[in-house]
């Protein structure tokens, strides 16, 4: 299990996370997480990191899944998360912590991200606003073949970005 921010029993598999709940380890860590990401530059910074398709990586993949939760909280909010049938479904699987999870209903590490990126690009059309960033995520599909850990975590951290980029993260924040 991930300790996020140093922070014991954090991420979506812990018993103590209590995802939208005021109590828990998802709480203190979405605190830091809005704070790590208040800035114009730090929230580009992620972006671009994300849709860049290089690695290493600094932003852990537990953190990366943490912003778009509070990312598509936020959009039920003003519709920035595709609305009925979009991403609000995805997060409500990812707080039962089992599709998504590897070793959950979703199998393995490679299957069970794999979930995880079709359910993202699915929705996609309902927040894209450029053919280019749909052009983007279609291209990611080619990824999903592979049974390489190192292109199944291009495809959905590069996902990722697209979603925020798109749901207007860079501009509004979390």
């Amino acid at each position: 299990m991930t300790d996020l921010y140093g922070i014991p029993n954090s991420g979506w598999k812990s018993p103590q996370w209590n995802w939208g709940s005021a109590m828990g380890t998802g709480h203190d860590c979405a605190m830091i997480c809005r704070q790590k990401f208040s800035t114009r530059e730090s929230r580009t910074e992620l972006i671009d990191q994300l849709c860049s398709g290089s690695s290493p990586y600094d932003a852990p993949f537990e953190e990366v899944k943490l912003v778009l939760g509070l990312a598509w909280q936020n959009g039920r909010w003003d519709g920035s998360d595709g609305g009925r049938g979009g991403y609000g479904e995805v997060l409500n699987r990812m707080a039962d912590a089992d599709r998504y999870e590897e070793g959950g209903s979703g199998g393995s590490f490679l299957d069970a991200n794999r979930n995880f990126v079709l359910d993202l690009q699915e929705r996609y059309p309902l927040i894209a606003n450029q053919k280019e960033d749909l052009e983007d995520m279609k291209s990611v599909a080619s990824l999903l073949d592979a049974e390489d850990v190192n292109q199944m975590d291009v495809a959905r951290r590069k996902c990722c970005g697209l979603v925020l980029k798109a749901m207007g993260f860079i501009e509004k924040g979390l």
